[in-house]
């Protein structure tokens, strides 16, 4: 891939803003997507959505500057949101948070402990170019329901009509323009996009003004009055962590893999740890823990910008925005249809990615090589649409989800089952 800008290239203050704005808008949306398990009044989310802003852009600051230093964007942990709503649903009408959040300190803190020895470099070996290809192609296949949910909402079918037309006239604009575009120019079509298609959708619908009624104010303790142990659900959530390194990791190696960065192994041992000490704050705060997301490949493969420092302003931004709650009632109200086009096309320049590098690192071999991508594939589409009513409560967070459950796939047919066909084929 034929970048513009490399991982430490600093682009001119007026390119740097441009390239910025793109990672701003998916941080964003992220973001954003987590807040619906704030519980209690309308000021105590509002609070929450303040504290997950702030921390989201510290996170994304910290790791560029002094972490993975990798141009990755974070926002809150998915893993960590199966976990969450399981506990939530679990306690019923009697919601302990403090339970909850004290399991994602202890978790955070395991993360952290990981880092720091030589088993986390063990698991970075893993990590063959055959195995990063299918990580690349595992996002953008399981983010596939969740992008069809945010354009057809379920039980808004009066709006599946603009959905599909929105749909099927924005994603070949952006397409167009994005092969038209070079430069800085090409950087600038997803949040022309997000603008323009916000519009148009208040313009059908209307209803912007109402955005700002539950934001007016917000109340509550920055941090947890106390810390409340709870065995069941503190094992539940190790085996969410468990999911979140794999993902971290897969992020990192990914995108190392993508870059031909040459200490990937070094980069991933702090990324992990600052992700684990972030966590640890999270719980603290009592909002959902960080990650490191790992569609930013889509992002990069759009816009050819892969300078770490174009976060840098994004990241300030969200931070920003968390001491404005009418700003945040802005961003919070891109309408969800105009998400998820963008995520389309987004992931549909991620899949073009993990095609190329499957070509440039001469993936194509045998038939097997073939089946160590197709299966863990398939294999992720089937469990991402497992009702988690038939899973057990501990394993919800590893079996129901279809991208860790895909990634074990690939280390399984990689490194046990074709393992001595490959090494012969050698």
């Amino acid at each position: 891939m034929n970048l513009k800008y490399g991982i430490d290239d600093r682009p001119r203050v007026g390119q740097l803003m441009l390239y910025s704005l793109q990672w701003f808008v998916l941080a964003v949306a992220v973001v954003t997507t987590s807040l619906f398990i704030a519980v209690g009044s309308p000021a105590e989310r509002v609070l929450y959505a303040q504290k997950v802003f702030a921390l989201m852009g510290v996170a994304t600051i910290v790791q560029v500057l002094w972490g993975h230093r990798m141009p990755i964007v974070v926002g809150p942990a998915s893993v960590l949101l199966v976990g969450i709503i399981t506990a939530l649903a679990s306690q019923g009408a009697e919601v302990d948070t403090d339970k909850i959040y004290t399991a994602v300190v202890i978790g955070g803190a395991a993360v952290t402990a990981l880092s720091l020895g030589r088993t986390l470099e063990r698991l970075q070996r893993v990590f063959t170019p055959r195995i990063v290809v299918v990580i690349l192609m595992l996002i953008a296949y399981t983010l596939a329901p969740t992008i069809k949910n945010l354009i057809f909402p379920a039980g808004e079918e009066g709006r599946y009509a603009f959905g599909l037309w929105f749909t099927v006239l924005c994603t070949p604009v952006m397409a167009i323009a994005s092969y038209r575009l070079s430069g800085v120019r090409k950087s600038l079509v997803i949040p022309v996009a997000l603008l323009i298609g916000s519009a148009i959708y208040y313009a059908v619908y209307g209803g912007f003004g109402d955005v700002f009624a539950a934001y007016s104010e917000s109340d509550g303790a920055l941090l947890l009055p106390r810390m409340e142990f709870d065995g069941s659900m503190i094992a539940a959530f190790l085996f969410c962590y468990v999911a979140l390194v794999i993902n971290d990791v897969g992020s990192m190696q990914s995108l190392g893999a993508m870059l031909g960065t040459t200490d990937t192994d070094k980069r991933c041992r702090r990324g992990v740890g600052l992700t684990g000490l972030m966590n640890i704050v999270a719980g603290g705060m009592g909002v959902i823990g960080p990650v490191n997301y790992s569609m930013s490949p889509g992002v990069i493969a759009s816009s050819l910008c892969a300078s770490r420092f174009a976060l840098l302003p994004a990241g300030a931004g969200l931070v920003v925005c968390a001491f404005a709650p009418s700003l945040i009632a802005v961003l919070s109200a891109i309408p969800n249809t105009v998400i998820g086009v963008i995520l389309l096309y987004l992931m549909g320049t991620q899949l073009a990615a993990s095609f190329q590098m499957m070509s440039a690192s001469g993936g194509a071999g045998r038939f097997e090589s073939y089946l160590i991508i197709g299966l863990p594939v398939m294999v992720a589409l089937l469990f991402s649409g497992i009702p988690m009513s038939v899973i057990p409560a501990m394993l919800r967070p590893i079996v129901g989800n279809g991208f860790v459950m895909g990634v074990l796939a690939v280390l399984l047919l990689e490194h046990v089952i074709f393992r001595d066909s490959e090494r012969g084929k050698q």
